[in-house]
């Protein structure tokens, strides 16, 4: 009888397996307010979804949660994406989680990683576009709105950091249907000032506060700008496009005024730095030149002039001395190879040389007429020809072939009556 009872495990187990098996739970989108919220310090996202009559158990580990661009916080409404399943240890399903946006606002996040997506492949965010920020501004550009945080905090941070830097103002909406319109045509004016940075930004907000620095036009005409740009967009956790295409990007107003300037009291101790290794540097190089001037004043050279003079003098000699014995064992050499030539035999008997050559030609000449096929026709011989060529065979011969007959004084032509071969 007690085989039909389940464990509890058991019983869990075959819902988790139904459950996960259910096509219609594998992807699931619900809407509803988070409460419970824990950002653990793994990474992941525990919470709960709920609505007037329900709530649900949730869980985001931290590869997802790490690509929510905002902070959840208890009493927010929530847009995600998950797949429903059963949590055994408590017997309890809930909604594993894979996207979350904010409820009312998802159409702007789609629309902003669509346009990240279009530009990034553009190249517009890429490492190599991006200019440096000059060390030591003189004049810098600001394009945000004249009230308000942003202004006054980058204001103040420029004038107590670097107070000798000029700064220049392009009023400009930063929020509105207008503002995009506004803040391009602003970054297009300054171009005709003679800027060293340009800081493009305001102050914190929500995402619809923060979305004319997300709209194309605005992100083209800080990639487009000759001046190097600082973009300065809402709180630190904010992220906008500016931010990715812009060749610097500030989490704060104020932090894009630090990055903009330097501290002159940081340039103070550095500059007493370099002074202080400039002398040190100074002070070395007249020690070496003072150490080397003493060195040249003792050597040898300067208080003995006159020995290397004898010195030099003393090499010279010993090369002419060399010089003259070469010169005279070359003479020598010539000369015994003249007495040699004059005593030869071709000088002295000139005519035995002319008797040998004779005779050598003779000998040539007489080859030769051996060899001359006329000397062979003159003793009887003939040569015939067929067609202007020796024949050497009856083989080649027809009747009434015409030969042409090769003597020694003369030839013949005659007419073939007969072809007799031997055999």
């Amino acid at each position: 009888m007690k085989d039909k009872y389940l464990t509890i495990s058991a019983i869990t187990r075959y819902l988790k397996a139904k459950f996960d098996v259910d096509e219609n739970l594998q992807t699931v989108f619900l809407k509803g307010e988070i409460s419970n919220f824990k950002a653990h310090t793994s990474g992941h996202f525990y919470f709960s979804l709920k609505d007037e009559n329900s709530k649900i158990n949730a869980i985001m580990f931290r590869s997802n949660a790490s690509k929510v661009l905002f902070k959840p916080t208890d009493g927010m409404k929530v847009l995600v994406t998950g797949r429903i399943s059963v949590y055994e240890a408590m017997g309890s399903y809930q909604i594993y989680v894979d996207e979350m946006l904010e409820d009312g606002v998802g159409n702007l996040y789609i629309a902003f990683e669509q346009l990240k997506k279009k530009l990034q492949a553009e190249g517009l965010f890429d490492s190599e576009h991006k200019r440096p920020i000059p060390k030591i501004p003189k004049r810098v550009g600001i394009i945000t709105a004249s009230t308000g945080a942003a202004i006054r905090d980058i204001m103040t941070t420029i004038r107590r950091r670097f107070p000798i830097c000029e700064t220049i103002l392009f009023p400009t909406l930063v929020q509105g249907e207008n503002a995009k319109d506004d803040i391009v045509r602003n970054i297009e004016r300054a171009q005709e000032y003679d800027l060293d940075v340009l800081i493009v930004g305001r102050g914190g907000g929500s995402i619809e506060d923060l979305w004319p620095f997300n709209e194309e036009i605005v992100a083209r005409a800080i990639y487009n700008s000759k001046i190097p740009v600082i973009s300065a967009v809402g709180h630190e956790v904010d992220f906008t496009i500016a931010d990715f295409v812009a060749d610097l990007r500030a989490p704060t107003p104020t932090a894009a005024a630090e990055l903009a300037v330097p501290n002159m009291s940081d340039l103070k101790k550095h500059i007493d730095q370099l002074s202080i290794r400039l002398n040190e540097a100074i002070y070395k190089k007249v020690n070496y030149l003072k150490l080397y001037l003493d060195s040249v004043k003792n050597s040898f050279v300067i208080k003995n002039p006159q020995i290397m003079f004898e010195n030099k003098k003393q090499s010279l000699s010993l090369i002419n001395d060399k010089l003259n014995e070469l010169m005279v064992g070359k003479v020598d050499k010539y000369k015994n190879e003249f007495e040699k030539l004059k005593k030869s035999y071709v000088l002295a008997s000139p005519q035995l040389l002319y008797k040998d050559k004779i005779l050598e030609v003779k000998n040539i000449i007489d080859k030769l007429n051996l060899l001359n096929p006329l000397n062979i026709l003159s003793r009887g011989y003939s040569v015939t020809f067929l067609n202007d060529k020796a024949l050497k065979s009856v083989k080649k011969v027809k009747l009434n072939d015409i030969l042409d007959v090769k003597l020694s004084d003369g030839s013949l032509k005659t007419k073939v009556l007969e072809v007799k071969e031997e055999k």
